[in-house]
Order: structure tokens, then sequence, then C-alpha cells
């Protein structure tokens, strides 16, 4: 697979909780010069990384992360704050508790809720995989299906362990008509994002594939 193809589907990620402004200037800088998807970031700068990132490259950010069990309102407002201050996509995290007590309607509104906030953008939905059985996985892909969400996504890479190739393709097999797929957590080579894209994921998450590229010297 040509590495240019694997980069545009790339959601180019600092998510940690150290991570300074400068840290995020250069994962534009680096998303902008490898076209990647998007840059994926924390709330708190999106509104300073839309302005630098001058149209040049999508702007991501994360909603009730990395745990999930912020009231619905408050994802919302997140959400709300997050477009108002230019983000493009949003990843939201669903409350896995709810999952574990059948609460399907209450996690299927709940995604509802944060569609409408985001507007016409981009909305991912992270069901954090590796908390969940099988039964739990397919039952969320009908979920995320139901409530019209962009996106079904593994994992927020916070958690016990990220993306699997059997996840991705018991996505693949499940999840509605319309719904794209987001791997993401500890995908740490070209091998593995081949591996991911062939078995149905549209999007990564990763914040190794453009290192990989940069120090490699593939493009």
């Amino acid at each position: 697979m040509e590495i240019r193809e694997i980069l545009s589907r790339c959601d180019h990620t600092q998510l940690s909780v150290t991570a300074t402004w400068e840290d995020i200037k250069t994962l534009i800088d680096d998303g902008i010069a490898y076209h990647t998807a998007s840059v994926c970031i924390p709330p708190c700068y999106v509104g300073e990384a839309k302005r630098y990132a001058g149209g040049k490259v999508a702007v991501c950010t994360v909603i009730g992360f990395p745990n999930g069990y912020n009231s619905t309102a408050v994802k919302v407002f997140e959400t709300k704050d997050a477009v108002m201050a230019g983000a493009d996509e949003i990843d939201m995290v669903i409350n896995i508790g709810d999952l574990k007590a059948k609460r399907f309607e209450k996690i299927a509104d709940e995604i509802r809720a944060v569609k409408e906030a985001c507007g016409g953008k981009v909305l991912k939905v992270i069901i954090e995989t590796c908390l969940l059985t099988e039964e739990e996985k397919i039952a969320m892909c009908g979920i995320v299906t139901d409530a019209g969400a962009d996106y079904i996504k593994t994992s927020t890479g916070f958690s016990k362990a990220g993306a699997t190739r059997e996840d991705v393709a018991l996505f693949a097999k499940h999840v509605g008509k319309g719904v794209k797929i987001k791997a993401a957590g500890g995908i740490s080579s070209i091998r593995d994002a081949e591996d991911f894209i062939s078995l149905g994921a549209d999007r990564l998450g990763t914040s190794r594939i453009v290192k990989i590229v940069k120090e490699e010297h593939l493009l």
C-alpha cells in the first residue's frame, strides 16, 4: 500500500496529559507536511490549533475522554464548545457502565445528542473494545449505526489495550451501512496500518506512523 494512502487515513494524535502548545504545533506541522486526515488533540488547544493550522489540516478533538462517564449534558457542552472553537471532527467516549448494564437506549440517546451538538461535523464513537465482551461489541455496532454516528472507534489508547485485528474485522461484519471504522491504540508499524486498513478501517488513530515515515525517510 502506498505510504501516502496510509497517511491520508491517519488521525495524527497527541493526547498526552503533558502535551504543551509547542508539542501541538509540531503535530500540526507534521500533519500538514504529511497530509494526514486530521490532527487529534486535547480540547483545550482546539482554538489555537485551528488558527495555527489555517485550514491546511482538519482539527479533531476528544469528548468525555478517556473514561466516558461524564453526564450527557457535559458531553454535549464539551462538543458545542469544541465546535465553536473550530473542531472539524469529534471523538466521543461512551459510558461503558451503561453498556455493561445493557442501557442501550440511553447510550443511543447520548450519541444522538452529541451528534446534534456537532452541527454537521464528523462524529466518531469510542467504545473501548478491550473492556468489552464480543456480545457488547456487536451490540455497539448496532447502536452506533442506529444513532447516526459517522464512525465506530476501537479505543482511547488510555486503557488496557488498543485496537486489534479481530475487533476491526468484527466491526466490519456487524456495523451498518454508512458507518466507518477507526482503529486506534497501539498502531506501531506500517504493517499494522496496512493490516487494519485491509480489514476495513477507514481511519487510524496513531502518533507513530508519521514518526516512522520521518525517521525512515519513506517519502
